[in-house]
């Protein structure tokens, strides 16, 4: 007898849970994921995919993408429903603005390099009579790195509705091959920096390398309480918050795709993580400044709500890959990943070198960001710096508030041959012209030629 009510998204729901935990085990017992240190959403997802691959299991791909596409934009919007204003104090004592700024550069720079890169070589498939894609092919490579698989998802399935087939998939390959650039390219660089510099003796604890906490290990707070439970469950409001912020921003691209023609209706629910973080603000500085129930909305709890939200994003990438589909476009998603990746590792790295501190440090943790996630920055940055004793973890949470304008902004650009008629070559020579204002103003070291005597590392 079949059950009286639809379980299909929480069957996905469970099978991305099951995948999750495996690749948590894996993580803890086998010394081979140990050693590259991938993620347990990561090493689960790319399970995920290997099980509905071979047929192993029958799970709905659509409904794993649906969910990716909503855990990005809770992750964005339960980002911003954050109170930054510890870190806002912190980093005023300790004057490292400077270091957010020049990472929010730095993906000012490569987002745009990454789109260029991804559409001359697509060029050069078209001269060499390579099956024609669709233009905006290449594009798929700085939505996939520098904003993660949630992006690449979420615009590929609007570029689906104007004529780009499977692009959604193709965007989660992408996102995928960025996760791996992260991790076997960034843990040994990472590696090999520690060793040519001052950490040559440094040590990762167990529990890190493991992915787990080992009985003697005195466990971390998670948040604080501060709703009472005859009322509320305090994780029950913080999720709340949410869900409101959803529901509204919901509402608010629902009025504005009718005001506006089809095509450009359906790129702007491609937008829903940029319409949700602006909500999220406005919804946290309201409650902060004009009522008496701001003290109840816990940073630590909500960081909690993002970190979930980050991690059944990232197994539901993997899962929702579809190899029959990816195996027409296997030769250019491997040739532009390829070429774009190890332009964007040579690009981090050498304008690195131009800090004055915590090179290494601001070096692992962006180039986590642009090639998949900041939750990858952030573990990059975990292997040169254990305890966060640098700065450089705050002012990744940081550069989050200027990021917002120049991620926003570029991926906008990236829709002005459906919006505005442009062709590719123009839209590519606007593009080139931000990276260099942006190149600029990293090389001239405006911002950061007195670091040195900000911060003495």
């Amino acid at each position: 007898m079949p059950p009286p009510f639809s379980f299909d998204p929480l069957l996905v729901f469970g099978y991305l849970s099951i995948m999750l935990i495996a690749g948590l085990l894996l993580r803890a017992y086998i010394p081979i994921f140990q050693k590259i240190m991938f993620p347990a959403s990561l090493t689960g997802g790319l399970l995920g995919l290997l099980l509905i691959s071979f047929d192993l299991v029958s799970i709905n791909v659509e409904i794993v993408k649906t969910f990716a596409y909503h855990f990005f934009n809770f992750s964005f919007i339960s980002l911003e429903l954050t109170s930054f204003k510890e870190e806002f104090k912190v980093k005023n004592e300790q004057k490292i603005v400077k270091g957010s700024v020049w990472m929010a550069i730095m993906q000012a720079v490569t987002f745009p390099l990454q789109a260029i890169v991804g559409s001359m070589i697509l060029f050069l498939f078209f001269t060499a009579g390579y099956e024609p894609m669709f233009k905006t092919f290449g594009f798929l490579l700085p939505l996939a790195f520098n904003e993660g698989p949630g992006q690449a998802l979420s615009i590929g399935s609007v570029w689906e509705g104007l004529g780009f087939a499977n692009a959604s998939t193709i965007g989660l390959t992408f996102a995928t091959i960025g996760y791996f650039f992260a991790f076997f390219v960034g843990v040994p660089l990472a590696n090999r920096g520690m060793k040519k510099g001052k950490y040559q003796n440094q040590k990762l604890p167990s529990f890190f390398v493991r992915g787990v906490l080992p009985k003697e290990e005195q466990p971390k707070s998670a948040g604080f309480i501060t709703t009472h439970g005859s009322n509320i469950d305090c994780i029950t409001f913080h999720m709340a918050l949410v869900g409101m912020v959803y529901i509204i921003t919901y509402f608010v691209l629902l009025f504005l795709s009718n005001l506006l023609p089809t095509d450009a209706g359906r790129i702007v629910w491609g937008f829903f993580f940029l319409f949700g973080l602006i909500v999220a603000i406005l919804l946290r500085v309201l409650i902060e400044r004009t009522t008496q129930f701001g003290h109840l909305m816990d940073p630590s709890l909500q960081r909690r709500i993002t970190g979930f939200s980050v991690d059944y994003l990232v197994v539901a990438t993997g899962c929702g890959i579809q190899l029959f589909i990816i195996g027409k476009y296997f030769v250019p998603i491997i040739v532009i990943s390829a070429v774009g990746g190890i332009i964007t590792t040579l690009t981090v790295f050498m304008l690195s070198k131009r800090l004055q501190n915590y090179k290494l440090e601001r070096a692992v943790a962006i180039y986590g960001v642009v090639t998949g996630t900041v939750s990858c920055g952030l573990m990059l940055l975990r292997i040169v710096d254990p305890e966060f004793k640098t700065p450089v973890a705050r002012e990744i949470a940081f550069m989050n508030i200027f990021v917002i304008p120049i991620i926003g902004g570029l991926t906008c650009l990236l829709n002005a041959p459906f919006w505005w008629g442009w062709s590719m070559f123009t839209t590519c020579l606007v593009l080139f012209f931000i990276l260099v204002i942006s190149l600029i103003i990293l090389l001239s070291r405006v911002l950061w030629k007195d670091d040195n005597k900000i911060i003495k590392h």
